[in-house]
C-alpha cells in the first residue's frame, strides 16, 4: 500500500486541513499519516484561533514518522511560523523525502491569516526548495509574487516571478477566478500547461486546495507523471463537489469519500 503524510493543522469541523487530507488520501485507497502542526478552532462559517504547536514536537512527529513509515509523498499544508517551517525543512532534508507537494496556506477562506507574517519568508527560502510542486490560488500567487492578477498574461507574469525565486513546478489554481476553475501549471523547464474545467455550480468549498494538493500528492505517491497527478486530481475534486454535500451553515466541505 502506498503511504502519503500530511503536514498540517486540524480543523474540528472535518472540511479542510489535515481532515480533508486524511479523507482524500483513503479515498484513494492509500495509507495516511499526519504531522500536526497548529490546531484551530474553526467551522464553516470562519476560523476563530489558532495556535501552533511546539516546534520540537513537530520535529519529533516527523522522526517518528520517517523511522518507522516512510512515506512515498508529502503534502504540507498550514505550516504557521518560523520555527516550524525550520524543523520540518531540516527533518525532510535529513530523510531525503520524495514528492513534496506545498499548498501554501497563507489567508482562510474567511480571512484569517494561517501563516505568520514573519514566516513568509522561510517558507520560501526554505520549504519551497525541496518541493517538486506547490499549489498557490490567485491571492496566494498574488501575495508570493507582487503581481495583481486580472487575465492569462498575468498568470504568466505572476509564475515567471515566482519561478524567480523558486525553481521547482508551479500550479496556480483558478477557483478564484470570475470564469470558469482553470489552473495554470508553469513547469520548472519553463513550459507551460493549462488544465482546463467548467466550475461547479455548488457553493460549498471548504477544504478544495487542500484536497486538490492531497489528491496530487496521492498521484505522485503512485508514480503517475505530474501532468497525470494533477488531471486525476481535478477528476476527483470534480466529483467531491458534484456530490453536492450540504453541510453548516456557511461554506461547507466537500463529500469526499463519494467514490467509496
Amino acid at each position: 500500500m502506498k503511504k502519503v503524510l500530511t503536514i498540517a493543522g486540524t480543523d474540528c469541523s472535518g472540511g479542510a486541513g489535515m481532515s480533508a487530507d486524511f479523507k482524500t488520501i483513503t479515498a484513494h485507497k492509500m495509507y495516511a499519516e499526519g504531522v500536526v502542526t497548529a490546531v484551530t478552532a474553526q467551522n464553516t462559517m470562519g476560523v476563530r484561533s489558532v495556535c501552533e504547536l511546539d516546534a520540537r514536537l513537530v520535529g519529533q512527529q516527523l522522526d517518528c514518522v520517517f523511522e518507522d513509515i516512510f512515506p512515498d509523498a508529502v503534502k504540507i499544508g498550514m505550516v504557521y511560523d518560523e520555527a516550524i517551517i525550520n524543523i520540518t525543512a531540516d527533518r525532510l532534508s535529513y530523510y531525503k523525502a520524495q514528492n513534496i507537494v506545498i499548498d501554501p496556506v497563507m489567508i482562510s477562506t474567511s480571512g484569517r491569516r494561517l501563516l505568520r507574517d514573519s514566516a513568509a519568508r522561510a517558507l520560501t527560502e526554505k520549504l519551497f526548495p525541496l518541493a517538486l510542486l506547490i499549489t498557490p490560488n490567485i491571492p496566494e500567487a498574488e501575495t508570493l509574487s507582487g503581481i495583481k492578477i486580472s487575465s492569462e498574461a498575468d498568470l504568466l507574469d505572476c509564475a515567471r516571478k515566482i519561478h524567480s525565486f523558486y525553481k521547482g513546478n508551479i500550479l496556480i489554481k483558478g477557483g478564484h477566478a470570475i470564469n470558469g476553475c482553470d489552473d495554470f501549471l508553469y513547469k520548472s523547464t519553463g513550459e507551460t500547461c493549462w488544465f482546463r474545467s467548467s466550475r461547479i455550480d455548488n457553493p460549498n468549498t471548504h477544504g478544495t486546495g487542500c484536497t486538490l494538493s492531497s489528491a496530487i500528492a496521492c498521484g505522485l505517491a503512485d508514480s503517475k507523471s505530474l501532468e497525470e497527478s494533477i488531471k486525476s486530481s481535478k477528476k476527483y475534486l470534480s466529483g467531491a463537489l458534484s456530490s453536492m454535500l450540504d453541510l453548516g451553515k456557511g461554506n461547507g466541505p466537500l463529500d469526499h469519500c463519494f467514490c467509496i
